[in-house]
């Protein structure tokens, strides 16, 4: 009987561990640039991503995971007394659901970057 009860107990703490939310992280994105990795979230959190502009016309973003008590929030980032900027975080509860990223680690600007160089190299060969 002790037995059961101890696989019972075991199956439980599997299934607690398989419902731990994954989510994209990214520490600061700038435009539509932001390398992003997959992180597990805590007891009481959601995946977020966060959007807001710097100087009134830089976009920036965040993502990660939040307590729930801070999701669909918009909070300013100050330095000193004067705000950087603001993030609305918006929440969500599925795996990888703030926002799957495109090329890992690419932009529009690393593209053309490497459509530039490819364009030299294909020259130089002819």
């Amino acid at each position: 009987m002790n037995r059961i009860i101890l696989q019972l107990i075991a199956v439980g703490c599997l299934f607690a561990v398989v419902q731990a939310l994954t989510c994209y992280k990214c520490s600061l994105g700038i435009g539509t640039f932001c390398i992003t990795s997959k992180t597990t979230c805590n007891s009481g959190e959601q995946c977020f991503s966060g959007v807001g502009k710097a100087a009134g016309f830089v976009d920036i973003m965040t993502k990660g995971c939040i307590s729930v008590d801070k999701c669909n929030m918009t909070e300013p980032t100050t330095f000193g007394n004067q705000t950087v900027y603001s993030l609305t975080k918006t929440c969500c509860n599925t795996d990888l659901c703030n926002a799957a990223p495109g090329l890992p680690g690419s932009s529009a600007l690393s593209l053309a970057l490497a459509t530039i160089t490819a364009l030299f190299v294909v020259n130089a060969l002819v």
